[in-house]
């Protein structure tokens, strides 16, 4: 149990059913009344952030959040299967579990899951993938005076914005957080 008075940012809590984690927290002492913690929670499986107060004698139970790295095997229709490269046991994850986290990641790749209570809410890919560019347009000369971009598809299906020097063929280094372009790889 930790109580409202050692809320530490990045701590994750069960509050009223719910798996939170503090993103921000501050200990308030007014002049007149007792003290009391305000903190800011995202929601670790819906997301959503919220501002909530507590008494510095409330106490939560800890929430244990499982993060192993798993093998990307291949999609099915909406199923997408993952391997534990230590045990070999297999799990398959739909789409609204998967969102669009795969957007950058090829098949055999290692990603990052994450479970509460063996159950798989999240799937997080590296930072950084390679991928190589498949579909995009020449690059028109003289373009180039305001830093101009154009789209590229890469081999996992996605779209993104290059600059103009990029061609079909060209493996890219590319930021999987934001989905854009780093460098040539």
């Amino acid at each position: 149990m930790i109580s409202a008075s050692d809320f530490r940012n990045g701590v994750t809590l069960e509050i009223d059913g719910q798996v939170c984690q503090i993103v921000e927290f501050q200990h308030v002492k007014p002049g007149k009344g007792a003290a009391f913690v305000r903190t800011k929670l995202r929601n670790v499986i819906g997301g959503g952030v919220t501002e909530r107060t507590f008494r510095p004698t409330e106490k939560f139970p800890a929430a244990r959040i499982d993060t192993k790295e798993y093998q990307y095997l291949y999609a099915d229709g909406d199923l997408f299967n993952f391997m534990d490269t230590e045990s070999y046991e297999q799990i398959a994850l739909t789409a609204d579990i998967v969102g669009d986290a795969l957007k950058f990641v090829k098949e055999n790749e290692m990603v990052k899951l994450s479970s509460y209570n063996g159950n798989v809410y999240a799937v997080e890919p590296p930072f950084f993938v390679e991928l190589e560019v498949t579909e995009t347009e020449p690059g028109v000369k003289g373009n180039t005076a305001t830093g101009a971009s154009k789209p590229a598809t890469v081999e996992t299906g996605a779209t993104l914005n290059v600059p103009l020097f990029v061609n079909i063929g060209d493996k890219l280094k590319i930021d999987t957080r934001t989905g854009e372009y780093l460098s040539r790889a």
